[in-house]
């Protein structure tokens, strides 16, 4: 699909605000259906370009509203376990194709319905049995390997963090603290490896108004309603991307 044709805007244009709304009112969990969305009409490598630049938007815009409401603790562990996380994606990059890609995306989005729709079912939004502290230096590793490839880093964050039993918001500021550094450390290789392009950063200005929409409503709902409804349309929509996107790689 051309880019710049209004067809591409339209879609991109609603997986942003989609992203925008995870990221900025639902602790960034589902934020990378964005990518799942773009890379069913694009090349991946191209939909990771497209997408970096507007999640670090989308970080700038809520990290005030939740400034220092996060846990500490285990956002740095989070944080710290990232750096190599990063590294080791940067290296899986240069290995890999676009239907490797494709594979790791849409993997990723079946493997965050099968691991948060049972807790989803049985109405349980935290598990009772924290996991060790330590645990968040090895949920960073691989949540920097995942938002390195697929900027899908928010489902292995989430399962440490959703164990400790933190407040909404406490989870909320936690996720766009982590996401902020991590979406940072991936900037560096991103521009190394060429996955910037001036043709990707083109379309991020046209697709940055829907991210900020996307981001302020996100914020809103965050004090307003319950995140279930949000989550039912999240599932739906990996499942379909996620299945499609595995289909596209492997026939």
């Amino acid at each position: 699909m051309d880019p710049f044709s209004w067809s591409f805007v339209a879609i991109g244009g609603v997986a942003m605000v989609f992203a925008g709304i995870s990221k900025g009112g639902f602790g960034s969990g589902a934020s990378f259906a964005g990518a799942s969305i773009l890379a069913l009409i694009i090349a991946p490598g191209e939909a990771l370009g497209i997408m970096l630049p507007l999640l670090m938007l989308i970080d700038a815009l809520t990290l005030k509203p939740f400034w220092k409401q996060w846990d500490w603790v285990a956002t740095r562990g989070m944080i710290l376990g990232a750096v190599p996380g990063v590294a080791l994606g940067a290296v899986f990059y240069t290995l890999t194709n676009d239907d490797a890609i494709r594979l790791m995306i849409g993997a990723m989005s079946l493997l965050y319905v099968a691991t948060q729709l049972p807790a989803f079912l049985a109405n349980t939004a935290r598990t009772r049995r924290s996991l060790p502290r330590w645990m968040a230096y090895l949920a960073g590793t691989v949540s920097g390997f995942t938002s390195f490839v697929s900027h899908a880093g928010g489902p292995p964050a989430a399962m440490y963090m959703l164990s400790l039993g933190l407040s909404k918001t406490a989870y909320q500021a936690s996720s766009v603290l982590l996401f902020w550094a991590v979406n940072i450390f991936k900037a560096v290789p991103y521009a190394f490896l060429g996955i910037f392009t001036v043709e990707t950063l083109t379309i991020d200005l046209i697709l940055a108004p829907f991210a900020v929409v996307g981001t302020f409503l996100g914020i809103w709902l965050h004090r307003r309603i319950p995140e279930r409804p949000f989550f039912v349309i999240t599932f739906i929509l990996l499942t379909v991307t996620g299945s499609k996107l595995i289909w596209d790689a492997l026939v």
